[in-house]
């Protein structure tokens, strides 16, 4: 049996410890060590998740030797410098999404990856989920036909406090839709199809508190198999059912409308629609990521959420934001 693959999560808050409540599923074949500038918070989360060792700084997990892997948790602007930092300790890179704010910073790393020879996994854990696989499935298997339309929806009121980090632009790399919504892009984009042409539209800004970010933006898009579509974001409207958001793809034989947090998927071809359950273990993706990291480090292969694959979703970002700006 290959020796386990030993990791250190740099940053010990919420994203972290959802991670590890997905590691417990790979027992002895994932370790996880645990780094924070709170020498307290390290050791709590060591315990809590059985971890193998915690770390006071984030540059003593770095140069730890017996660490294979890091993964950096902690707010975008600090993105960059640990993943350069870890590969140049020799360490492999799974870094939370988004993982830098501008194309540039990519190819910095992209730069610095391939001289270290390591693996760079960008986490995307929507890619891996069972509801985007099942619906890359049912598009490649033409069960709707042509695509004309795709229509994606992720209304919910989540509003953060005042003094989360998401509230400060420096740190998230941006507003609301850019440190979450790129989620939603890599699904609308990651399907079979791919955008070719996108623009955003950004309703005005909220003036109520405590959350003051930016937090709604609907984008329109075409697809390279002559398709439209829509992505509908924001984190300021009730959302029905405290959570039950509703997408749709149509086509010229058939529709197909999901549940955007992955419940099921309902298939219409002309006959009795037909009820799909993608599958609830390993809803969110999280395990079928950490396989690929690990497999990927084992074998030497790319990823499937390379740096090359979040580059395209960066470009289309970036686009967004280029279209909000008027002409001069």
């Amino acid at each position: 049996m290959p020796s386990p693959l030993r990791i250190a999560f740099l940053g010990c808050g919420f994203i972290t410890r959802v991670h590890s409540r997905n590691l417990r599923r790979f027992q002895s074949e994932i370790v996880c060590g645990y780094a924070s500038r709170d020498r307290a918070k390290a050791a709590a989360f060591c315990g809590e998740f059985g971890g193998t060792g915690s770390y006071a700084d984030y540059s003593d997990a770095l140069h730890d030797p017996t660490i294979d892997a890091v993964v950096i948790a902690v707010p975008p602007a600090f993105h960059l410098n640990l993943t350069l930092q870890a590969l140049n300790a020799g360490k492999h890179v799974l870094v939370e999404k988004p993982a830098y704010p501008t194309l540039g910073d990519y190819q910095v790393v992209k730069a610095a990856r391939d001289r270290a020879g390591r693996v760079v996994l960008i986490g995307e854990n929507d890619h891996y989920k069972p509801l985007a696989i099942k619906l890359r499935q049912l598009l490649a298997d033409g069960a709707i036909g042509d695509m004309v339309f795709g229509h994606f929806s992720t209304i919910a009121r989540r509003l953060k406090s005042a003094d989360d980090w998401r509230n400060d632009q420096s740190m998230a790399g941006g507003d609301a839709f850019f440190e979450e919504g790129i989620h939603w892009l890599h699904l609308a984009s990651s399907l079979g199809p791919r955008i070719t042409r996108i623009s955003g539209f950004r309703p005005a800004r909220s003036s109520e508190g405590p959350d003051t970010r930016v937090k709604s933006m609907l984008v329109a898009f075409d697809y390279d198999n002559g398709a439209a579509g829509a992505l509908y974001y924001s984190r300021e409207i009730p959302s029905m059912l405290k959570g039950l958001r509703l997408s749709t793809l149509m086509g010229r034989k058939g529709v197909i409308t999901f549940e955007s947090n992955g419940a099921l998927i309902l298939v219409r071809d002309g006959g009795i629609p037909k009820i799909v359950f993608p599958g609830f273990r390993d809803i969110r993706g999280y395990q079928a990521m950490y396989r690929d990291f690990r497999d990927s480090i084992r074998t030497g292969r790319a990823p499937e959420m390379s740096l090359e694959r979040a580059m395209e979703d960066q470009r289309l970002m970036d686009q967004v934001y280029v279209s909000l700006i008027p002409d001069p």
